[in-house]
Formats: C-alpha cells, structure tokens, sequence
C-alpha cells in the first residue's frame, strides 16, 4: 500500500509551554498539556526521520497534540540532529528526558514513559537500556530497532552510516539488538504495511529481547502519529496500558 506521508506537512497544535536544556536552538521542549491536570506519567515523545536535520518536531507536533488531549503531559523534544555525530543526538536526547521529569514548571518528579517514532524510536530504545535514565516505561513506533538489518538494506539512502559515520558493526553500543534487555516495560508497535521502516526490524529486537511486538494491519509508517488516523487509537490505548503497568495494581 502506498504511504500516507500528509502528516508530515499538516500543521499541528502550537505548544503550551517551551522550555531549553541547552544553548542551542535545537536543544528544546514543547509542552502540551491536558485541560484537567492528572497523576499519570509524564510522556517524552522523540520525533524521528532517520537521524537527518532536514526532519525536524514540526510533523510530530499532532501526535503530541494528541496524546495531551488524551490526558497525558507530552513533552515533544527536538535534540541537534548533527550527520556522523550520534553520541551528540543521544546526549540530546537524555539530558531533555531527565528534565522533563520534573515537568514544565520544576515541580516534583514523576514517571516518564519515553514514546520514539521510527529514528526517534531507535533512539528511545537506546535510552530505555540505559538505567540511569528516569525512564519508566517505553513505547517504541515503527522503530529501527536493529542497525545492523537497516544497514544492510540500505535504508533511506544509507541513513543508518549517516547518523553514525562509522559501519554499525562498529557502534553495537548504539544497536538496540546489542544492548541489554531494558528493565522496565517496553512495548513495540509496527505498521505491517511499513515500506518505511520494515517490520523485520522490529521483530529482530523483540525475538532478541523477548518483547511484545503489536502489529498493526493494514497500517503503514505515518500511521502511527496521525491523530486522524483508524491506528491512532491503538497508540493511545498501548500508552495508557504501558502507563498502567508502571502504576501496578
């Protein structure tokens, strides 16, 4: 099925709140809060659009939306996107995520579920495998969950030694399938249909880590962060039961 790419020019809700957590213009967050304040986590949501600079928050900013009007703070984080500089973007990536913690105005630090959709996807699995991050919960969207498979295909025009500079067999600390099994929930959503990022990816990381993978039929890449879209009610439900499982009982 052809690819629904409308997402990626339609423009999305304004924030509510900005914060920085660097000098550079790129080092940012959006906040999108919901009408009524809630006790639910914090959701982090990392764009994608396979590590290039030319992709930017701007075609996330529905998703974040989105999630807000379902009840969850969404903080959606840019991070420098910088070509054969990917220690930088994960650098980014973690320090937004250890502030949002304590949400737009400094209060008291809550849960975190980390939301990355296909390169932002990639990236929130590398940071749910690290546990000094105070990520409780992971939702991964139509990942590039394995370097090594996304190399080989060539993906995107060899985005996978772009974002590195290096062959992925020399980054396996930035390989999702080559880090420890993250300790907390982690959750894979894939559109079959993905002629993005095909699915093969993300059924490598979950053979390899022993994690649920939810694909979605008739479903492509965009999919997945289209309010408007028939799967955009799934996304919501697996947020809130990834939300449920760090609360418990």
């Amino acid at each position: 099925m052809p690819e629904d790419r409308s997402i990626l020019s339609r423009p999305g809700p304004a924030p509510d709140a900005q914060q920085s957590y660097g000098p550079h213009p790129d080092q940012v967050i959006d906040w999108y809060l919901p009408a009524r304040p809630t006790a639910v986590p914090v959701v982090v949501f990392i764009h994608g659009g396979y590590w290039r600079p030319e992709y930017d928050r701007e075609h996330a900013r529905s998703a974040a939306g989105g999630l807000a009007a379902a009840g969850f703070a969404t903080a959606l984080i840019e991070y420098r996107r910088v070509p054969g500089q990917p220690d930088t973007m994960v650098r980014d990536v973690a320090e937004a995520i250890r502030m949002t913690a304590f949400g737009p105005e400094g209060s008291e630090p809550r849960p975190v579920i980390v939301v990355g959709h296909s390169a932002g996807g990639h990236l929130a699995l590398v940071c749910a495998a690290d546990p000094a991050l105070p990520i409780a919960g992971c939702l991964a969207l139509a990942p590039l969950a394995s370097l090594d498979q996304a190399e080989s295909l060539h993906l995107d025009d060899n985005a996978v030694l772009d974002f590195l500079g290096v062959p992925a067999q020399q980054r396996r600390d930035l390989d999702p399938c080559s880090l420890p099994r993250p300790t907390i929930p982690v959750v894979v959503v894939h559109g079959a249909e993905d002629a993005v990022v095909p699915m093969e990816l993300s059924e490598a990381y979950c053979r390899h880590h022993a994690t649920e993978l939810t694909p979605v039929p008739a479903t492509g890449h965009f999919e997945l962060i289209d309010p408007d879209s028939r799967a955009w009610a799934l996304v919501v439900a697996e947020v809130t039961r990834v939300g449920d499982d760090i609360n418990g009982p």
